[in-house]
């Protein structure tokens, strides 16, 4: 694969989900009157920009890994301290255009509203996939347990039908091995539909190492059964508006669930942190699905806006759940933390975000073949 057939979808995604994130801030920072001189899609020099009506400068810089907006009187995009001399610089009309002195509740939105842009385009796109291309909602049968196989040993039988996976109702054939993979828990719990009753099975899954459909080395969860269509037919259906939304809206809660348990099995040292991704990985997984086609470009697009939108409501100072840690703060307190707090909540921020960078950047490397 070329390295323009990387790089090219990657800067189209990112520069898609990012755009969304920071619209978010925007649209709410206007609405509330907050001024806006920046509107910036990539960091570090300018490649070009134009100055909107109302003195915002929106521009695409050269190093397209983000981006930000930035407010009118504001040292970076949510600066937190109450500084008097910041205030006393400007007239009184001015001051009206100041994000710091707004209320709790308009700063709190406006820092919000970018993850949850990221959440809306997500539901957007698979509710266009839904609509448009179709969802899955063949039944999920088993055609083979595999002799002394997990799944063997826990009481699966052939023409079972899979009606959940840990109390999560089972829709398609397709979120089988989703759910598996997705699920933390050492003990997958299982209900079957055999001979019209319904049966529980409790099974421990394996792990085996493999390749994934793009050639990518996974650890993946298996419990040894085959799944076939009945009749060899795929329901694949267009959904209306209503049903559309209501599953793209369960497919956001789904992931974000999933990968906060992730996370947290990271953290206990129970979760195989080398499937943790950064830039790098992203790029080579968006090259290659968008060799497989629009739809399958589109749906990496909403994972990765969800992704976007998730990490950045982590209570890490820096990031957007970080300036509402702030926010929650003071709401308790009654007033803003003081500046040497705030400073030293940041330098914290920076140092978890440095370190979670070189991880990522690292598995990225590794993954690559040069550690």
């Amino acid at each position: 694969m070329g390295i323009a057939n990387i790089i090219i979808p990657f800067i189209i995604l990112i520069s898609v989900v990012v755009f969304i994130h920071e619209y978010g801030h925007y649209y709410f920072a206007k609405k509330y009157g907050v001024g806006v001189t920046d509107f910036s899609i990539g960091f570090g020099k300018e490649i070009f920009g134009w100055n909107d009506k109302s003195g915002t400068r929106w521009k695409v810089c050269w190093i397209p890994l983000g981006g930000y907006v930035k407010f009118f009187g504001d040292r970076n995009v949510f600066s937190q301290s109450e500084q008097q001399e910041l205030i006393n610089k400007y007239s009184k009309v001015d001051r009206n255009k100041l994000f710091i002195l707004k209320p709790l509740y308009q700063r709190s939105l406006i820092v919000a509203a970018g993850p949850i842009a990221n959440f809306i385009l997500a539901i957007f796109i698979f509710s266009f996939i839904y609509m448009f291309a179709g969802k899955d909602l063949t039944p999920a049968v088993i055609s083979e347990v595999q002799k002394d196989s997990p799944a063997y040993i826990a009481g699966f039988k052939k023409n079972d039908k899979i009606i959940s996976i840990d109390n999560k109702k089972i829709d398609s054939i397709l979120q089988v091995s989703t759910f598996i993979t997705a699920s933390t828990a050492e003990i997958i719990d299982f209900t079957v539909l055999r001979s019209n009753k319904e049966i529980k099975l409790r099974v421990k899954p394996n792990y085996v190492e493999s390749e994934d459909m793009l050639g990518n080395k996974i650890s993946r969860r298996m419990i040894g059964i085959k799944l076939t269509p009945f009749n060899n037919e795929i329901n694949h259906v267009k959904l209306g508006p209503t049903k559309a939304i209501y599953y793209a809206s369960k497919e956001v809660i789904f992931v974000c669930v999933s990968s906060l348990k992730y996370i947290g099995t990271m953290f206990t040292g129970s979760g195989d942190s080398s499937q943790l991704g950064g830039p790098i990985r992203i790029a080579k997984i968006t090259g290659q699905v968008a060799n497989l086609g629009i739809i399958p470009f589109l749906s990496i697009m909403a994972y990765i806006s969800i992704s976007l939108g998730l990490i950045n409501l982590f209570p890490i100072p820096m990031l957007d759940g970080g300036h509402l840690m702030f926010y929650f703060f003071e709401k308790i307190l009654g007033r803003p933390l003081n500046q040497k707090t705030q400073e030293g909540f940041f330098r914290i921020g920076l140092f978890l975000l440095m370190f979670l960078m070189f991880f990522a950047t690292f598995n990225d490397l590794k993954d690559l073949g040069l550690f």
